[in-house]
């Protein structure tokens, strides 16, 4: 095989499936790809699992994979994604179900599994939090995840199996388009220019519509055509390395110099050392020819070894948000706002909650910039208030209490909106990579 064509269903646990759909039917893809696992989400999921087992993968996953597994079976398209989440094994089973509703029974389902390193940390108190440099101790009592970021090596070796569908749980998200090719070319994983194209060519496809022009459009200043169709990526890379992204013929979006250059930029802390399980990437003599309609080649990357540590994120509980909100409209509005906020606020301290911070904002003039002194007042604005505490009761109090505003005043309060979220709070740790069981199962029907 000279070429391999890899193409992005998904940029997150929400995303559409219709482009993903898209690329199967009228992409000419060899695989497709779905990323769709952030830190909180595992965090989350593992809290999932806990209560019940038969749970904790994306909670998409079955209308994702009906979406598209009949026609990527029909079309011999391999999909490989991390929606197992922290339950891949329930997810693969989850698949065949849903294989068998469509009358494709017999499927291969492989999971990688390994990256749930909650037992090894446990034993392991005296790991540095790289956020704070605090010991992982400090967190450790409620600790309610803990996953090492996985390569394509585990990819690669789940893909040997001959499988159609691929679940894993945490792994570096371009890891998930660098094992196809490590798979279908026999590329060493130690030949560290082919890995650099090919982590290029998955960061750059890893947020799916991001690069074709979704978070890039800008009306009147970077206008992209039919962006209700936006068409997500694929890349087409040779076994040489060669790398050029592009999308299906007639979807909406663009692939251009400028939307490859906005993601290639995208979530990199340091230019010449992006961190990932399989390389570290320097990106610093990347650039981008425009070798055809929609269609951008890159060259350019390149990479030092990968380090002798996974990075693990630990998901903890970490107490409450509570929020309310509720409009203001008319002359005046701000003013009548700003003491809504207030009032809130001394009610809250009346009642004796305390919080560890607190928010009182108008979207729309300062939820993003800070105060609004000296901008140009709106006819109508939105007040939000949201407290951070460890006491749930505290939490709901917020809402409660901008909730009586409606009566109690200032005058034209409507709206109104109310919640208590749980905070899952993530941070870091470096793990020596000889503590991680990493493996591949394959998994049978129920």
């Amino acid at each position: 095989m000279d070429k391999v064509r890899i193409g992005a269903g998904a940029g997150y646990a929400g995303d559409r499936w219709e482009p993903a759909l898209e690329l199967v039917e009228r992409g000419d893809i060899d695989f497709l790809a779905f990323e769709c696992l952030a830190e909180r989400t595992i965090a989350r999921e593992t809290q999932a699992m806990l209560q019940n087992p038969e749970r904790g993968y994306n909670p998409l996953l079955v209308d994702r994979i009906r979406g598209v597994l009949k026609a990527s079976v029909e079309r011999g398209v391999r999909i490989v994604s991390n929606m197992g989440a922290a339950n891949p094994r329930a997810a693969a089973k989850q698949v065949l179900k849903v294989a068998e509703e469509e009358g494709v029974p017999g499927i291969g389902v492989a999971v990688l599994l390994g990256d749930d390193v909650r037992e090894v940390l446990e034993a392991m108190p005296g790991l540095t939090l790289i956020e704070t440099g605090e010991p992982l101790e400090s967190i450790l009592p409620r600790m309610a995840s803990a996953n090492a970021y996985l390569g394509a090596d585990g990819i690669k070796q789940a893909l040997d199996t001959g499988a159609e569908v691929v679940m894993t749980g945490r792994v570096a998200d371009s890891s998930l388009f660098v094992g196809p090719l490590l798979h279908s070319f026999g590329w060493s994983y130690d030949d560290y220019g082919l890995l650099a194209q090919a982590t290029l060519a998955g960061h750059l496809l890893e947020c799916a519509g991001q690069v074709t022009g979704g978070y890039f459009a800008d009306p009147g200043r970077k206008d992209v055509a039919d962006l209700a169709r936006l068409g997500f990526p694929f890349a087409d890379i040779t076994s040489d390395g060669q790398v050029t992204v592009s999308k299906a013929e007639g979807s909406g979006g663009r692939v251009d110099r400028m939307t490859c250059t906005e993601q290639l930029l995208y979530e990199l802390h340091d230019p010449t050392a992006y961190i990932t399980p399989d390389c570290v990437l320097d990106i610093t003599d990347v650039d981008f020819d425009e070798v055809g309609p929609d269609r951008v080649r890159a060259r350019g990357a390149r990479a030092n070894p990968r380090t002798p540590t996974y990075k693990v994120s630990v998901g903890y509980p970490d107490g409450f948000f509570g929020e309310g909100q509720i409009s203001y409209g008319g002359p005046n509005a701000v003013a009548r706002a700003r003491l809504a906020g207030e009032v809130v606020r001394e009610r809250l301290k009346l009642r004796g909650f305390l919080y560890d911070e607190m928010r009182i904002e108008l979207i729309g003039m300062e939820s993003l910039h800070g105060p609004a002194d000296g901008r140009t007042e709106p006819y109508e604005v939105r007040l939000r208030i949201v407290g951070r505490t460890d006491n749930r009761r505290a939490a709901e109090a917020v809402g409660l209490e901008t909730e009586t505003l409606l009566t109690n005043g200032p005058a034209g309060g409507a709206g109104d909106f109310r919640q208590v979220k749980e905070i899952y709070a993530v941070q870091s740790v470096l793990l020596e990579r000889r503590f991680v069981d990493m493996r591949v199962e394959m998994v049978e029907a129920a």
